[in-house]
């Protein structure tokens, strides 16, 4: 929300300086987002005067001038501008100056061979307008030497707030200037309200959807002349970002920043018959003013005629009933639209606008007769023109509500004791009425204060006015004695995954815990689906951690990253048979890129593999306290998780054959392709790790046992088995290490051989089993003896000994 300094002490009575009034936004809970003076870039420039003209000697459409901008020294100016004369008085720019319309610093030249020093500026390369026909022409009584911007009174600041969405009543300067007003730092002018005359009848208009606009007011106005509006509104327009338009189009844009109350224009010679605000039939179309044709439907509130859609309710007018110069009979519309009905299609349609940002916050529906006043004033003072009565459909919620509250309640919630009669001022000043006679008050909230619904309410709004500053520092009591530990065993789960995810080279994720359904739909699509999300990329609840993490990744890949390593530790949510949600702890990896990049070392870039993720799994796992040993390789379920990888390129871990751990593998080309990633990306590798799954050991005592080194050394033995191809590595190493608990302490496959000399669906794998003697050293005897125990138990998974 922005507004200069003079458009708020409109409605603002104070001296309070700039500093003073911007300091009180952020303390009051409208936080300053910036503050610019247009004044600065133009401080430079100065008023000067053409006191010699002539040719330029080289150039028959250049004149040559001498300028006094008051240093003492004439500038010599070579400029083509048509009406530069002698005696013109102007604004120029020295050598030096930043000019803000092309956007370049000046700098001495030489313009066919003639030296130039500085230029006189024309208004759009002030930036102050579309004229550059000629340069500026200023009063012969201006005084020569000043600065341009005092001179022409363009100090008045532009404040940037940024506006919660429950602060429906900021979205006008005014509801503002009665905040700072309620803070002690002004007080707030009287509104006026013109009176309009008028006559005949009013304009056919009525509402069908009385819950989608349950309001419809209008009045016509007959004999208007649409052209430019006054400087003084083009100035403020401009000044908070609005392209000034036309008279009308301005007069319903000022209106709505000025008081928050959005109104639209229709030329009635473009209408046929009266307009209805209705629902909309599906499939009906606009063609809004943004140039952009809309598809309607049922749920949607529309205003339109007897023969099409003019407007799309309470966020955009359509572009047939606009006005335009040659309009000469306009209908104002003045209407109050239901917030959710607006969000809703703001939305489904994925636009947005001023208005729609009032309405779905919630506007004043009690401000439906007076905004209509104030907009037709406006139109009958700029345009001429004689307005008609009111034409008043149906009728805004303005019911009075009460809330019963106790002055005391503020020291008890809100921790700030404030007197009773300064807490009863506060909030007269903010408009609330208080019937103070008995306690509890009786306070009726103001009609433009959606937000506020019961005593809670009110000591918020004690606290933000009196200053959250003021609420006194209390420690929160704590027990004698040393602090005892408060993490539960899965935050401490949690900790440590993430911590080793980080040592071990990863980059920490935090995405939204909200995907599109396009994302979700290589997930399975999400079981939840939000019914008022933030937007319609934000709707479903994911079903798995990927979908940010590849987009994270993509991003990055995209803006010239060769290598990405992401994490993150997060929920996904599901639904159970009952219908309840569920939240999975869960952790998800996405290595994408170059795994080790080109160098003249090791040639060629090399890409990440499922190997290399596999190992990070395993090395979380191991850290969040799964029982890595006991693990078992499965091929991903296509009906669990596993329809989102690679056939042949992926696996699962799993505590027993149903409880899947940890996913892991190379992305499938066709989510891959969905998430945008092409194939100079490579391979993209992902895991999951379901933390929900791994067994937590109770909380115990945080101290290690002793470490007793062995007495005796370790000695190895190799072994190479022939298995069938389909045999998984990881089931033959569980099965050599199960042949003899007691003395084999490790097994590892260190070789993986197919080709000559193996038959065909065989595999060599090369077995190095570490053993470890306990309180003697192994005789030949015991070493055959584990030996055959080792042949035997491979042999149970059909596997040989190679001769």
């Amino acid at each position: 929300m922005k507004f200069t300094l003079s458009w708020l002490k409109e409605h603002l009575d104070t001296d309070a300086s700039l500093a003073q009034i911007t300091d009180r936004l952020t303390a009051i809970g409208l936080e300053l987002e910036g503050v610019e003076n247009p004044a600065d870039v133009l401080r430079p420039f100065k008023v000067a005067r053409v006191i010699e003209a002539g040719p330029h000697p080289n150039a028959d459409k250049l004149r040559l001038l001498k300028v006094d901008d008051g240093s003492g020294t004439p500038w010599q100016v070579v400029c083509g501008a048509p009406n530069a004369r002698q005696g013109l008085v102007g604004v120029f720019g020295p050598p030096g100056t930043y000019v803000p319309g092309p956007a370049f610093t000046l700098k001495p030249a030489k313009i066919r061979d003639v030296e130039s020093f500085g230029m006189m500026c024309s208004y759009r390369e002030l930036e102050m307008g579309e004229g550059h026909d000629g340069i500026i022409e200023l009063p012969q009584d201006a005084p020569v030497g000043t600065s341009f911007a005092d001179y022409a009174g363009l100090d008045d600041p532009v404040i940037d707030v940024s506006v919660t969405p429950n602060k429906q009543d900021c979205m006008g300067v005014r509801g503002i200037a009665r905040d700072l007003a309620a803070s002690g730092i002004g007080t707030l002018k009287p509104l006026v309200i013109a009176d309009v005359a008028r006559v005949g009848a009013g304009p056919d208009v009525r509402t069908d959807d009385a819950d989608g606009c349950p309001a419809f007011y209008g009045c016509t106005v007959k004999g208007v002349t649409n052209g430019a509006a006054p400087d003084w509104m083009q100035a403020r327009l401009k000044a908070v970002g609005q392209k000034p338009i036309s008279t009308l189009v301005d007069i319903t844009n000022y209106v709505m920043i000025d008081l928050g109350r959005p109104l639209h224009v229709y030329d009635i010679g473009t209408l046929s018959g009266g307009l209805v605000a209705r629902k909309a039939k599906d499939g009906e179309e606009v063609l809004a003013l943004n140039g952009k044709t809309y598809t309607l439907d049922a749920s949607m509130t529309v205003i339109a005629d007897a023969v099409q859609v003019h407007d799309i309710g309470g966020i955009m007018g359509g572009e047939h009933s606009g006005v335009a110069e040659t309009t000469t009979d306009v209908l104002i519309e003045c209407a109050y639209f239901d917030p959710e009905h607006i969000a809703r299609t703001g939305q489904k349609l994925m636009l947005t606008s001023d208005a729609r940002q009032r309405f779905e916050r919630g506007v004043d529906p009690a401000f439906l007769d007076d905004g209509l006043a104030i907009a037709t004033a406006y139109v009958t003072q700029l345009c001429s023109g004689t307005a008609s009565e009111i034409t008043r459909a149906g009728a805004a919620p303005a019911e009075p509500r009460t809330v019963s509250y106790d002055p005391a309640y503020c020291a008890a919630l809100g921790g700030i004791d404030v007197a009773a009669d300064e807490q009863k001022a506060i909030l007269e000043r903010l408009g609330f009425g208080i019937d103070s006679s008995a306690t509890p008050w009786t306070i009726t909230v103001p009609t433009w204060r959606r937000d506020v619904a019961g005593k809670a309410d009110i000591v918020e709004e004690v606290v933000r006015i009196t200053g959250i500053d003021a609420i006194p520092s209390t420690p929160l009591p704590r027990l004698p004695g040393v602090a005892r530990p408060t993490a539960s065993p899965a935050q401490l789960q949690e900790r440590r995954v993430r911590r080793l995810a980080a040592a071990r080279g990863l980059n920490e994720a935090v995405n939204w815990s909200f995907i599109s359904e396009k994302e979700a739909a290589p997930f399975g699509g999400g079981d939840w689906t939000l019914a008022n999300p933030i937007s319609e990329d934000l709707k479903v609840m994911r079903p798995s951690l990927l979908p940010g993490l590849l987009s994270a990744a993509k991003r990055n890949l995209d803006r010239g990253a060769g290598s990405v390593l992401l994490f993150e530790i997060g929920r996904r949510y599901f639904k159970a048979e009952d219908g309840t949600s569920i939240e999975r702890a869960t952790l998800g990896i996405v290595l994408a890129g170059d795994k080790i990049s080109r160098d003249w070392r090791s040639g060629k870039a090399q890409a990440f593999t499922a190997h290399d993720v596999k190992a990070e799994v395993l090395a979380l796992l191991d850290a969040a306290g799964a029982p890595a040993a006991k693990l078992m390789d499965f091929a991903p379920d296509a009906a669990g998780p596993g329809n989102h990888y690679h056939p042949g390129q992926a696996a699962t871990l799993r505590l027993g054959p149903k409880n899947v751990l940890a996913a892991y593998g190379t992305l499938h080309p066709g989510t891959a392709k969905a998430f945008g990633f092409k194939p100079v990306h490579g391979a993209v590798m992902v895991a999951e790790l379901f933390l929900d799954g791994i067994p937590l050991k109770p909380r115990g005592s945080a101290m290690r046992e002793a470490f007793a080194p062995p007495a005796l050394q370790a000695v190895t033995r190799d072994f190479a088995f022939l298995v069938d191809a389909g045999v998984p590595a990881g089931d033959l190493v569980r099965a050599v290490k199960g042949a003899d608990k007691k003395h084999i302490t490790d097994a590892r496959v260190f070789d993986s051989f197919a080709g000559t000399g193996v038959p065909e669906g065989k595999l060599s794998l090369a077995i190095e089993v570490t053993l470890q003697p306990v309180d003697k050293s192994f005789a030949d005897e015991e070493l055959k003896a584990i030996a055959d125990a080792i042949v035997k138990a491979a042999a149970k998974l059909g596997a040989e000994l190679r001769g």
